[in-house]
Parts: structure tokens; C-alpha cells; sequence
């Protein structure tokens, strides 16, 4: 990173520790911290929009409609969320490399699976073997968001027919009667009063996602624990800076990064359900009229 640390044999004390902690490994540490908000901002609206459509479906008169999105969040519910974590990306890039083999590869009438192994030509491989390291990465990233979305968007899913079902029933009568279409009192009624329901469920949901972003490093993805364990572990005389097991330093600091990281979600969330709550007919919707009253006595 600097000239002084070009002969790292040279340094001690505080110049040995500026310059290990601004080597080229230590800079991809850094950025993975960035690769870990990016799968949490990504993952949260992609895993909601899942959510939504599953709700929808399961609220559907059409009974196919119905029995998927009820069957969608049953489903994912009732599996461990490790094993679609690591089944989805292979399914979805064996899935992706099968349709490419179909398109590109010459007919050889052999089996793509076969004696346990998937077998596919060169140019239906998902990236190119020729492809930058920068695909590679980009790729394995966008199964690992597509994973967490299925996974959290059934959980979603859930909470948000729970929320739709928690609206009170006169609401929507009410509008009913004045003349609205089915689909208008979804859109004007039921989805607008519904997010005072979902909140607290879905803010659960945000927590629990920032707690399950270390399972990128099950999925090959280079990230703070990857690079945490990697940078941590006993280095010996081999390495340009070599130091003992230094593993419980760079953990701390992961802990650190997720407990702020909560925090500041439940301040905003916080404040989000206070403002979702103004004027509604729930438990904190009452509490604030009962304050707003005895301030203005």
C-alpha cells in the first residue's frame, strides 16, 4: 500500500501494524464488509417482493394460485434454511449450465448426468473458464442473493398474509360498499393498512438476515468470515507478515460490525413504526392518541 512497507522485515512496531493492515488481503477485507451490506440491501426488497407475490397468491379465489402460495411458504418453512442455501445456487446454476447445453453444445447422446457427476461442455459452463475473476465473483454473488431472497421471501410471505388477514374486516366491506372492485380495495384498502401489521414481523425478518449473512461464506463467496479466519490464522515465517493465532481479534471485530449494525436498524425501524402507526386503529396507534391527549389537557 505504501513504499515504506515494501520490505516488510524491515518494520516493527507501529510501521509493522500500519502496514499489515493495509496490505492488499487486508483492502479485500474491507471491501467484503461492502459485499455484505450489498447482500442485505439487495436481498431485503427482492425477498419482499417474493413475500408479496406469495401472500397474494395464497389469498387468491383461484384455488392453483392459492395452493402455491400456501405451499411456497409451507414449504421453505418446513426445510432447514441451510440446506436451500446451499441446494438452490446448485440447482439454479446446474439448472442454468443444462439450458446453455442445450443451446450451444453439439449433440452427443451421452447423459449429462451420469455415474453421479454433471457433465457439460466448455461453453455451457456458468462463467466461461475465460471469463475475468470478477464474473466468477459476480456470479456466485447473484445465486447467493437469489437463495437468500427464496428462503426470507416465504418467511415474508407469511408475515404478510398474516397482516393482510389483521386488517379489520369492516374496512374493506366499507369500501366495498361504497363501489369498489375487489382489486381497488386491495390496492386503496388492504396493502396500505396492512404495513402497520407487517412491521414488527418483517423488522424480525431484518434481523434475522443480517444474522444469517456469514452463511455466504458456506456458499463460496468470499466475505468478512472468510477473510476473518483467513487474516486471523496463524501466519508463520513463510508470510511477508507472520503472527500468531490473531483469530479472536478479527471475530471481535465481526461482532462489533453486527451489533452495530443491529442497533441502527432498530432505530430506524423504530421510528418507521411509529410514523406507519400514527392515526391506525393498533395498540400503538392508541398509545399515541392517549399521549397526544394528556399533552394537550
Amino acid at each position: 500500500m505504501f513504499a515504506s512497507c515494501a520490505d516488510p522485515s524491515q518494520l516493527e512496531g507501529l510501521s509493522w501494524l500500519l502496514c499489515y493492515l493495509t496490505s492488499g488481503k487486508h483492502m479485500l477485507f474491507y471491501g467484503s464488509f461492502f459485499v455484505v451490506l450489498a447482500l442485505m440491501l439487495i436481498t431485503a426488497p427482492v425477498a419482499l417482493a417474493f413475500g408479496f407475490a406469495g401472500a397474494l397468491a395464497a389469498r387468491s379465489p383461484v384455488a392453483p394460485l392459492r395452493w402455491l402460495g400456501k405451499g411456497y411458504t409451507a414449504m421453505v418453512r418446513g426445510v432447514p434454511d441451510i440446506v436451500f442455501f446451499l441446494f438452490v445456487p446448485v440447482a439454479l446454476d446446474q439448472g442454468f449450465e443444462y439450458l446453455r447445453h442445450l443451446w450451444k453444445c453439439p449433440p452427443t447422446g451421452e447423459p449429462v448426468w451420469a455415474n453421479g457427476e454433471f457433465n457439460v461442455c466448455a461453453a455451457a459452463k456458468l462463467p466461461l473458464s475465460t471469463s475475468p475473476q470478477i464474473w466468477h465473483e459476480a456470479y456466485g454473488f447473484t445465486l447467493a442473493v437469489v437463495a437468500f431472497s427464496i428462503v426470507f421471501g416465504a418467511f415474508a410471505a407469511n408475515v404478510l398474509f398474516g397482516a393482510m388477514n389483521a386488517v379489520p374486516r369492516a374496512q374493506l366491506e366499507t369500501a366495498e360498499a361504497y363501489g369498489m372492485t375487489p382489486r381497488q380495495v386491495s390496492r386503496r384498502i388492504l396493502i396500505p393498512q396492512m404495513w402497520t401489521y407487517a412491521l414488527p414481523g418483517l423488522s424480525n425478518l431484518w434481523m434475522i438476515l443480517i444474522k444469517a449473512t456469514p452463511l455466504l461464506f458456506l456458499l463460496g463467496v468470499e466475505d468478512i468470515v472468510y477473510w476473518a479466519r483467513e487474516l486471523g490464522s496463524t501466519k508463520s515465517q513463510i508470510y511477508a507478515y507472520p503472527h500468531p493465532d490473531w483469530r479472536v481479534w478479527y471475530f471481535l471485530g465481526l461482532l462489533c460490525f453486527y451489533l452495530a449494525m443491529t442497533r441502527v436498524s432498530e432505530v430506524v425501524l423504530g421510528r418507521l413504526t411509529t410514523r406507519l402507526s400514527r392515526g391506525q386503529a393498533t395498540m400503538a396507534g392508541e398509545a399515541q392518541r392517549k399521549l397526544a391527549g394528556e399533552a394537550g389537557a
